[in-house]
């Protein structure tokens, strides 16, 4: 009997969070919203929900998206777990509204949260849940203001703001899921900019709890800039990887290099495409995370792999590394052969990898060399590869 008694006490409550991705970020100067543009090789996106998965606080993720990024939001979050996917609404509020129609009728609080905030850290959401727990009607995580706040016109100074009792708000900002629901439906308008102004134009008192410094939205250019330093510095188990791999010459017209068709007197022999630079590619990279090589992963015995595009092994290779919060940091191929030329394919061949590895152009190295008539190569009887790649685990 004790034994229950204690079990009920720590029930662990049902939790929902709803991310907020609907926005255009426009005050990122990108060409995409900002909630897509990548920091340390994964969308802005992807790296929240991860950091949501983390805290190990939820049991449903509802993400609100604008009806024009479903692509977008489907290869940002390529193979993490599917989560509930709703589209926003014309403001903020409208999109919250839009979330709260998914939230699970089980759901004792709902978090909402924005997506440009990726360093949520799960103390912070064991804080919020604690003080929940203590029966309020929402906690909102605050810091406080410790800069001198001026009122300015037209680049003049009017006054000076007294900052004694000024916080600076964040998200996830939480509540009772009927309390929250029901203030959404009887809110006024729908311009509110936050839920913490619905709740109290529903009547209800809310608490903060302590902020994080860490836990910054990201807005601007220099945000990125910024973030992109902090996620790099947590990831210093720096790897290198290598591969290497060789494929002989057959009857055919072309052969297939780094994802690319180029005219030749051969066609390379293989049971899949037989790219042997993105063959070398896929190796460097499972070397990086001691995961076998591409023949374990996809054994050339197997029918289903014959004449597949070596982009499926390459893409594998990615999200192995993905899985283990990794980012592929440089990537460098060297083709060894007397034919075909290379060098006019060469920036195809570095776009085809950049897109694929989703990474800069600048991070691929591509390079051609030949055996001065010299071995295999050098008798024009096939071509070889190497590759090595710098991969950043945390």
């Amino acid at each position: 009997m004790p034994e229950k008694k204690m079990e009920s006490q720590s029930k662990i409550p049902q939790n929902t969070i709803i991310v907020v991705a609907a926005g255009r970020g426009s005050r990122a100067g990108a060409g995409i919203p900002k909630q897509y543009r990548h920091i340390a090789g994964k969308a802005l996106i992807r790296h929240t929900l991860e950091a949501i998965e983390k805290t190990g606080h939820f049991q449903q993720i509802i993400c609100v998206i604008h009806p024009d990024d479903q692509t977008l939001f489907d290869q940002s979050t390529k193979g993490m777990p599917p989560y509930s996917c709703v589209f926003g609404g014309n403001t903020r509020q409208e999109s919250v509204k839009n979330g709260l129609e998914l939230t699970d009728i089980n759901s004792e609080y709902i978090f909402i949260h924005d997506a440009a905030r990726p360093f949520i850290p799960s103390t912070l959401t064991s804080n919020i849940l604690q003080t929940l727990l203590k029966g309020v009607s929402g906690v909102i995580p605050a810091v406080k203001i410790t800069d001198t706040l001026k009122s300015v016109e037209e680049g003049t100074i009017q006054q000076t703001i007294d900052r004694t009792h000024l916080y600076a708000v964040q998200t996830p900002q939480a509540f009772p899921a009927t309390l929250l629901k029901e203030a959404h439906q009887s809110a006024p308008h729908m311009d509110f900019t936050d839920d913490a102004a619905v709740m109290e134009a529903a009547g209800h008192v809310m608490h903060i709890c302590e902020g994080s410094q860490n836990n910054y939205k990201i807005t601007t250019q220099d945000d990125f800039k910024k973030a992109e330093r902090d996620m790099m510095t947590s990831l210093n188990d720096i790897r290198i990887g290598s591969g290497y791999d060789v494929h002989r010459f057959e009857a055919g017209t072309m052969v297939t290099l780094c994802g690319v068709k180029v005219p030749h007197t051969h066609a390379l022999k293989g049971h899949s495409d037989a790219d042997v630079a993105l063959h070398a590619l896929t190796d460097a990279l499972l070397s990086s995370i001691a995961d076998g090589d591409i023949g374990s992963h996809f054994p050339p015995i197997e029918p289903r792999w014959k004449g597949e595009p070596s982009i499926t092994f390459l893409l594998h290779a990615k999200e192995l590394i993905a899985q283990q919060s990794g980012c592929i940091a440089h990537v460098a191929i060297t083709i060894i052969c007397e034919s075909p030329k290379i060098g006019p394919y060469r920036e195809q061949m570095q776009t085809f990898i950049a897109e694929a590895l989703e990474i800069p152009v600048n991070r691929v190295s591509i390079q051609a060399t030949t055996t001065e008539k010299l071995g295999f190569t050098g008798r024009k009887e096939g071509i070889a590869a190497s590759a090595t790649v710098t991969v950043r685990l945390p």
